[in-house]
Parts: structure tokens; sequence; C-alpha cells
């Protein structure tokens, strides 16, 4: 019995010995640098990051919008200053995006989370991300009340979501009935929709609920709750917090953009 357990240990620890690394970046900016890793699990982005990265695309990009509390967002190839020679063998466009790769609850947005920009949900509906634009959470404290609330909202959108699809599978019915005039039937049809859109909800529940150990991150080192589950979360701050920090206490004007330039670049310091 000893052992079999010593050679599952060995497994185990071959298997641990033997899972890809995560590609570690330093982010340098005006205030310092910081050093970030990229998560594996959202590779459409891990490998988009680290393309930009090696083609000097970030070099002299700014960090266009800085919120207090909130977040620092940069990565925009329109603040490039004019006056840069940098060439980048395949200059982002406006509307160019990447398809969305959101692993929440497995991973949310957390004090130093690093996710991808995007259009709002009109434009947008598949939330796919800016392929360039990034943005870096600061975040403050929040309730266990707070974070009860975006769940109980969050279940809310998840149901009607489901009640959507559901509608939408069974529309041609519908239509019949209330071209025949039965609006009764209509009414009962979209009463069931209603009732299994929650059944279907409440088995789905584990897709808008925090553990506690990530309502005990958000209570005591802090976050942005509102946007797990909207935004692709690709990465982590490792170092470099103060830094974080530092820029998003700069002043900024009306739209949020700094005063003063605040310039960047992305190198690769581990890939794999």
């Amino acid at each position: 019995m000893k052992k079999l357990s010593f050679v599952i240990l060995i497994l185990l620890f071959t298997m641990c010995s033997n899972k890809p690394k995560e590609p570690i970046v330093v982010i340098q900016t005006s205030y310092g640098n910081i050093k970030v890793k990229l998560y594996n699990e959202t590779p459409g982005h891990r490998d988009n990051f680290l393309k930009l990265a090696e083609e000097g695309f970030y070099k002299n990009l700014t960090f266009h919008r800085v919120i207090k509390d909130f977040m620092i967002q940069g990565g925009d190839p329109k603040t490039r200053n004019s006056t840069d020679t940098t060439t980048i063998a395949e200059e982002k466009t406006l509307g160019d995006t990447i398809p969305a790769e959101i692993k929440f609850p497995q991973y949310f947005h957390k004090r130093g989370a690093l996710a991808a920009a995007r259009w709002g949900d009109l434009e947008n509906p598949t939330k796919a991300s800016d392929a360039s634009q990034f943005y870096i959470v600061a975040g403050e404290l929040c309730s266990d009340n707070k974070l009860s609330e975006i769940e109980k909202e969050r279940y809310e959108r998840l149901k009607q979501k489901i009640y959507k699809e559901i509608q939408s599978a069974n529309m041609d019915a519908l239509k019949s009935l209330l071209k025949s005039g039965d609006s009764t039937a209509a009414s009962s049809m979209r009463a069931d929709w209603l009732k299994q859109a929650e059944e279907q909800a409440k088995t789905r529940e584990k897709e808008i609920l925090y553990t506690e150990e990530q309502r005990e991150f958000y209570k005591t080192r802090g976050g942005v709750p509102r946007l797990d589950n909207e935004y692709t979360v690709f990465g982590e701050v490792l170092e470099g917090m103060d830094v974080v920090d530092k820029i998003q206490n700069v002043r900024t004007n009306e739209k949020d953009k700094p005063l003063k330039n605040i310039l960047m670049n992305v190198v690769i310091l581990e890939k794999e």
C-alpha cells in the first residue's frame, strides 16, 4: 500500500512538472515595471499578446484611460506618437477583435487582473475582445452584500438569456398561436418558457456564484466584480502593483485621459 502511494505521488509530481509554464512579460512604463503572467487557459489572448510584444507593437503607446479605484487601460494604436518611426508588421486598427475567452468563475476581476478591453454589448454581442487594448484592475474593496447583489443581477441576466434561447427555438409555434387568435395558449406557452428558464438557470448557478475564496479576496484586497463574466481576464500581475497604483493616481481630464502621457512597452521575460 505504501509502495502504491509512493508511485502515485511520483506520477502526480511528473504530471505537474510537465505542465507548460505560463509566459511572463514585463510592461515597462514611465513609472516603473509591471511583471505579469499570461494564462495558458486563454491561449488566444496569450498568443496575441505575445505576438504583439515580439513585434514591438506596444512600444511608445500609452495608458490612455485611467480611473482611480477602477483600472488603467492602454494599448490603443491611435496613441502612438506621430513622430515614432517604429515599424509594425501588422498594425492593429479600430474594430479588430479576437474571440472572447471568458473563464469565469475560474478567473475574475481581482486587484491585479489583466483583461482585454472591448466594445459594448450592442455593437459586440459575442463579447469579442479588442485586438490590442488591455487593462489592469486596480479596484476597491467590496462587501458581502454588494457581491450578493451582483450575483442576483447576474442570475437574472442568465435567466433572460436562457428565456430568449427558448423563445427563439419556438418562435414559429408562438406566431402560429397568435395568428390563430389563441392568446390564452400563447400566454401559457410564454409562462412555460419562463418556468423552463428558471429551472435551467438554477442548474447553472455555479456559472454566476462566487466561491468563499473569491469573496474573501474582494473583501480584503479588492477588485471590480461587476466586470466578471463580461470581459476576458487573461493574466495577472506578479510584481509591480505599486506602479499600477502610481498610474491610477495621476491627474486626468474629464475623459479620464492622463494630463501627461504615460508611455509603455511590453517585453517577453519567459515565453515557455
